[in-house]
Parts: C-alpha cells; sequence; structure tokens
C-alpha cells in the first residue's frame, strides 16, 4: 500500500513553488482600474495625499484650477497625462494606460460590444462616447474613447470632476 503524502508536506510544497515564482509572477500581474483608483491613487483624494503616496510625478496644467500629473509607474510620454487632479474635487480623472483592465475585463482596445455585454446599462454622452457608472463605485464612471472600432482611451473619473470634458 503507497501512503498518501501528507496535506502539510503538499501545502508547503506549493508555498515553495509559489514563492520561487513569486517576483516573477508579480510582475506579470497588472492592477485592475477602479473602481476607486487605480495603482495606489485614489478619486477624490488631495493633491497632497495623491503627492504623499509617491506614486505620481507632476506633468503641467491643466483646465483652469486642475492639474496634470503621471503614475510614476505608467509614465505617457510628452504631451499626455496619466491623471487630473482638481483644486476642488482632488484626484478627479484617471487615464487607463496600455494593459490594464477594468473589474469586468474591459480595457484598451475592447469593442463596443464588449463595453455593452460587460455593463449593460452603459449610456452614450452628448460628444457620442460611452460611458457607465463604476460597478461597486456610484460617485464615478468609465468613460470609453472608440475609433476603428476599438477603445483607444479609457477614463476612471469623478461624476462631480471638472477637468475634462
Amino acid at each position: 500500500m503507497i501512503a498518501r503524502p501528507a496535506l502539510a508536506t503538499l501545502v508547503a510544497a506549493g508555498l515553495a513553488t509559489a514563492l520561487a515564482a513569486g517576483p516573477a509572477h508579480a510582475q506579470a500581474v497588472r492592477p485592475v482600474f477602479g473602481p476607486t483608483g487605480f495603482a495606489g491613487v485614489k478619486l477624490g483624494v488631495s493633491a497632497k495625499a495623491a503627492k504623499a503616496g509617491g506614486k505620481i510625478t507632476y506633468k503641467q496644467g491643466g483646465a483652469p484650477g486642475c492639474s496634470g500629473w503621471d503614475l510614476k509607474a505608467y509614465p505617457t510620454g510628452r504631451d499626455a497625462v496619466g491623471l487630473y487632479i482638481s483644486k476642488k474635487r482632488g484626484v478627479a480623472v484617471i487615464f487607463a494606460p496600455k494593459g490594464v483592465k477594468t473589474k469586468e475585463g474591459i480595457g484598451l482596445g475592447s469593442t463596443y460590444k464588449q463595453i455593452k455585454k460587460a455593463y449593460p446599462k452603459v449610456k452614450r454622452a452628448a460628444g457620442g462616447f460611452p460611458y457607465v457608472t463604476v460597478p461597486g463605485n456610484p460617485k464615478a464612471y468609465y468613460s470609453f474613447l472608440i475609433g476603428k472600432g476599438k477603445v483607444y482611451e479609457m477614463a476612471l473619473g469623478l461624476h462631480t470632476q471638472d477637468c475634462v470634458n
């Protein structure tokens, strides 16, 4: 009769394997975009609090009362920003970098059909772009800019934000 390995031995072996693969595996996992923020930056926190977290860097001015910033882990390049901070609202809008997705699986490159399936209550703004209140965060929305049939820009913003159209 062959004895089965003890559960503790199996757990220890699995833990050792996970620890050995940990750092490489952790780099492959991208954080979820939303529902309350992204990459350690939360919607609604003041500029002071956002700067104190050490995850953003100043980029440029924006609309009156707003300033443009980048997420240090996801720099945007010369003529873009990763987020806007409002003097009145705090972190007001965060733009999705390439490769990240919402909890529902929507990201850059998704189609309108995929958005509609993930968010059946999606609406169209006066400008024509789709938007939806974020599941799990009634104070925020996701907006999607679509070109050539695919999302090319996606934002997470406060419904009360005063930085972008």
